[in-house]
């Protein structure tokens, strides 16, 4: 090769690398809008449908609201079919996000120990390209291949830019060395539906176990590390890196603040989960008060390189639900928008009123459904008509009251009150278009979603989905929206 080429094909590749860098910053900055809310994904205990996906909303980052009207937004339909300890991500350009969730359901009877030691070996994930349409949920097998693995907990995930994946770590019960307890496992993923092999990735000494550890980004290395993690192993341990996967450098412990996970007295807590402030260069650190029951409380820092620096705080609010283990995402505005216009709890109560049999209201009686008189109790005939499972844009879904979660459903051309599963075909089955009474245009009418020949009507007093084709059908599916 000549010289004068050479210096041709060094000055294109410097120009190649020079525009792939260029877009990647600027693809990475259309995404990184500023945050203005905050949203936490979790769950709420061993309820019978306690260990599902839950979220909260918060402006401040301290006064936390339920949404969905404290009902779970997505139930798993695999494994288990319960999930705990849900982490959320985040794609670095913003267009996709994944829950990563423990597959266990203790409410099913397990024991801890038969969870522990025989339990999944699987996480469950879901995908999203807006956090409002979620995929059906999935297994991904981390722990199958690690010899003796009893389970695969409490997982988390952060991107490493130095290599363009997400590290994926959970925790593992394992035999080595003698030793059968907790460690922390961690695996490169791209995609969430495969991974490299697992390796330990934290192992407290002798027989102390690890089960929950969080690691967040801190912009600028305040405090001297790039990255901070908390973990649950007897204490609260605080620890900095400058790489995910390298070195760690042991900052301390919460001990001179009352606060262990079992191993001093004190406040025992566990499920650090971490969130910096929007616009500024503070965090707090979540930990759930799980020994007394009294859920999460926040300690503040503005320099997380020493935990001395670390306060209490009292000014803080965390909903209705008790939130259990799991993780809070950064919003921008229009993600909040989003989120808030989905699953935000300003849908009023309403009833349900029939047009040609006034006396009587829509109402759910062993999940069937119907329209009744005088109806007791009076929640059995109360909804909200929130935004369309299927499609948010001029269509209704209805969230019953006094069965959180579950929605009126068409099954068969029969009503049901359902809950939802999360899958495609429950949201497309729960979503109507509301248009003009077919008998009285100032009164209203249900047209499917997925059936848009048929029209929610009764007959003989039983909700059905039926095509309407004469006078007695246009009556029968003619409703008011009363409060």
């Amino acid at each position: 090769m000549s010289r004068a080429l050479s210096r041709v094909t060094a000055l294109l590749a410097v120009i190649v690398l020079s525009f792939t860098a260029w877009s990647a910053t600027a693809s990475q900055s259309a995404a990184a809008d500023p945050f203005t809310g905050y949203l936490m994904v979790h769950f709420t205990g061993e309820s019978a449908n306690g260990e599902q996906i839950y979220l909260a909303h918060s402006k401040d980052g301290l006064r936390w609201n339920d949404l969905n009207t404290s009902a779970p937004v997505m139930l798993s339909t695999v494994g288990t079919r319960g999930v705990r300890d849900p982490a959320i991500v985040r794609s670095p350009a913003g267009d996709r996000y994944w829950i990563v969730a423990t597959d266990l359901r203790m409410a099913s009877g397990i024991s801890w120990d038969d969870a522990a030691k025989r339990g999944s070996k699987s996480l469950v994930v879901w995908e999203s390209r807006d956090l409002v349409n979620w995929s059906a949920p999935w297994l991904l097998n981390v722990a199958g291949a690690i010899s003796g693995a009893g389970n695969a907990w409490a997982p988390e995930a952060i991107y490493d830019s130095a290599t363009g994946d997400y590290v994926l770590y959970w925790a593992t019960n394992t035999p080595v060395n003698g030793a059968y307890k907790h460690r922390i496992y961690a695996a490169r993923t791209r995609d969430f539906r495969s991974t490299t092999t697992p390796a330990v990735y934290i192992e407290r000494p002798g027989t102390q176990g690890i089960i929950d550890t969080q690691i967040i980004e801190v912009p600028g290395s305040v405090g001297g590390f790039r990255y901070y993690r908390a973990s649950a192993d007897g204490h609260i341990t605080i620890e900095g890196s400058n790489s995910i996967l390298g070195s760690w450098t042991s900052i301390g412990n919460l001990s001179h603040m009352g606060i262990s996970n079992g191993a001093t007295g004190g406040t025992v807590v566990e499920g650090p989960m971490w969130a910096q402030f929007n616009g500024r260069n503070e965090w707090n650190l979540w930990l759930d008060q799980f020994a007394t029951g009294r859920g999460y409380m926040p300690i503040t820092s503005t320099n997380l390189g020493s935990t001395r620096n670390f306060r209490t705080r009292s000014d803080y609010s965390m909903g209705a639900d008790r939130k259990r283990h799991g993780s809070i995402l950064n919003l921008t505005a229009a993600e909040e928008s989003r989120v808030l216009g989905r699953w935000g709890n300003s849908a009023p109560v309403n009833r349900i009123q029939s047009y040609n049999f006034q006396d009587r209201y829509v109402r759910h009686v062993n999940l069937d459904v119907r329209i009744d008189p005088n109806v007791s109790p009076l929640q059995d005939a109360q909804f909200r008509l929130v935004p369309g499972l299927a499609d948010n844009s001029g269509h209704v879904s209805f969230h019953s009251v006094n069965y959180p979660g579950y929605y009126l459903r068409h099954y068969g051309y029969d009503f049901v009150l359902a809950p939802d599963d999360g899958s495609a075909a429950f949201r497309a089955d729960a979503t109507f278009r509301q248009v003009p009474g077919l008998a009285d245009s100032s009164w209203t009418s249900f047209q499917s979603y997925n059936f848009p020949d048929r029209y929610v009507r009764h007959l003989n007093y039983v909700l059905r989905l039926d095509p309407i084709t004469d006078a007695t059908g246009r009556a029968d599916a003619t409703f008011r929206i009363t409060n």
